[in-house]
C-alpha cells in the first residue's frame, strides 16, 4: 500500500510541475515575451546551477569514501591477494585524481564561459601539440597499467606447485561440499552419472585414488602457508566460488573442471585480531545468481596451523569408510564402466558431462 501511495504522489507531483511550467509559458505569451528566447541572465543562472550541482556531487563522492571506508575488505589473507590489492591500488591512484581533476575543470569551464552575446569563442582547426598531449599521455599511462596487469595475472595464474594440496569444491543448489585428496594427493574421478544414495558427489569408487579421499561439509579447513589447488565442479547450474578475503573467484561450470590455487597466509585467529572482531570467519560464497536460495549458499572457511589442520583431517572418515568400503567399489563397478564408456563414445573432452577427471 505504501508503495502504491508513493507512486501516486510522485505522479501527481510530475503533473503539477507540468501545469506550473505551462502557467509560466502562458504568462510570458501574455507579456509578449518569446518563451523560447534564452537571455544572458538564463545562461548565468545555468552556469551557477552547474557549479552548485557539480560541487555538491563531488562533496557527495568524498562523503561516500569516508562513510563506507570501514566496509572495505581487510588485508588480503592470501599470497597472491597482496599483488591483486596492489594492482587495484595503483589503478585507483591513477583514476581517482583524474576523476576529480576532469570534473573540477568541467564545472569551472561551464560556470566561467557561459554564453554572452559580446563574447566570441576562439576557433582553430588543428593543434599538433594538443593532439600529441592527449594521445601520448593516455597511451603511456594505459600501456603501463595493462603491462603491469598482465604481469600480475601471469604470476597469479602460473601452474600450482607440485606439492600443493588438492581440494575439490563441489557446488549444487544451494550448498558447497569439499573433498580432500588423500595421502596420494590425487582426487578420484567423479561424474554425475555415478551420483547414487550416499555418493552425492558421484565419485568413482573403483578408482584407487578415490578410496582415501575425505569429504567436508559445513566447514572447509585450510592450513596456513600451504598452497592449495582447488578443483571446481558443479552439479546443476553455473555457480561461482567467491572467497573475498583471499581475493579469489572462479566459476563452477557443469560438465567441466575449473581450477585456481592460492596460499593462505593469515589464520582465522590472526584475522580476528586484525579486524578486532572475535566472531570473524572467512567465508565461501556463490557469486552467481543461481536460484531462489542463492543468498544462503555459503560455507565457513577455517585457516589454521598445519598441525591443527592435520589433526582435524585425521578425524574425518575416508570415502571408502563413509560409503562402505570394498563392497561399494564392487557395486559401483558396472555404473562406473557404463559412465566411462559413455564418456569415451560421446566426446574427447576429458572434462565432459559424464566423467570429470580432476
Amino acid at each position: 500500500m505504501t508503495g502504491f501511495l508513493t507512486i501516486v504522489v510522485v505522479t501527481l507531483g510530475v503533473i503539477l510541475l507540468g501545469k506550473v511550467l505551462k502557467i509560466f509559458e502562458l504568462s510570458g505569451e501574455l507579456r509578449g515575451a518569446d518563451a523560447n528566447a534564452v537571455t544572458t541572465k538564463d545562461n548565468r543562472t545555468q552556469g551557477a546551477l552547474v557549479m552548485l550541482f557539480g560541487l555538491g556531487f563531488l562533496a557527495f563522492v568524498i562523503h561516500q569514501f569516508y562513510k563506507f571506508k570501514d566496509m572495505m575488505l581487510p588485508v588480503s589473507a592470501s599470497e597472491h591477494g597482496v599483488q591483486t590489492d596492489m594492482l587495484l591500488s595503483v589503478s585507483f591512484w591513477v583514476i581517482i585524481p583524474m576523476f576529480f581533476i576532469t570534473h573540477i575543470l568541467l564545472i569551472y569551464f561551464a560556470y566561467k564561459y557561459y554564453y554572452r552575446p559580446e563574447r566570441k569563442a576562439t576557433f582553430f582547426a588543428h593543434s599538433t601539440k594538443l593532439e600529441l598531449i592527449w594521445t601520448v599521455v593516455p597511451t603511456v599511462v594505459l600501456t603501463t597499467l595493462i603491462v603491469y596487469g598482465i604481469s600480475t595475472w601471469n604470476k597469479i595464474m602460473a601452474p600450482a606447485a607440485e606439492d600443493a594440496m588438492v581440494v575439490e569444491l563441489y557446488a549444487k543448489q544451494f550448498d558447497w561440499t569439499g573433498r580432500y585428496a588423500g595421502e596420494d594427493n590425487k582426487l578420484g574421478r567423479s561424474g554425475y552419472r555415478l551420483i547414487e544414495g550416499a555418493n552425492v558427489l558421484g565419485v568413482d569408487m573403483t578408482d584407487g585414488h578415490a578410496q582415501d579421499d575425505k569429504v567436508a561439509r559445513g566447514e572447509l579447513h585450510l592450513p596456513v602457508n600451504k598452497e592449495v589447488s582447488f578443483k571446481f565442479h558443479s552439479r546443476d547450474v553455473i555457480h561461482s566460488a567467491y572467497m573475498p578475503h583471499f581475493r579469489t573467484q572462479m566459476n563452477c561450470v557443469p560438465g567441466m573442471t575449473t581450477q585456481f590455487h592460492f596460499k593462505p597466509t593469515i589464520t582465522t585467529e590472526q584475522m580476528r585480531k586484525e579486524t578486532n572482531n572475535p566472531e570473524f570467519d572467512y567465508i565461501l560464497l556463490c557469486n552467481k545468481i543461481c536460484g531462489s536460495a542463492h543468498y544462503n549458499m555459503q560455507m565457513t572457511i577455517i585457516v589454521e596451523s598445519e598441525e591443527d589442520f592435520n589433526k582435524w583431517l585425521e578425524g574425518k572418515k575416508t570415502l571408502a569408510q563413509e560409503l562402505g568400503g570394498a563392497d561399494v567399489a564392487v557395486d559401483a563397478q558396472p555404473h562406473a564402466d557404463a559412465a566411462i564408456d559413455a564418456h569415451d563414445d560421446a566426446t574427447t573432452d576429458s572434462d565432459s558431462l559424464d566423467v570429470q577427471h580432476p
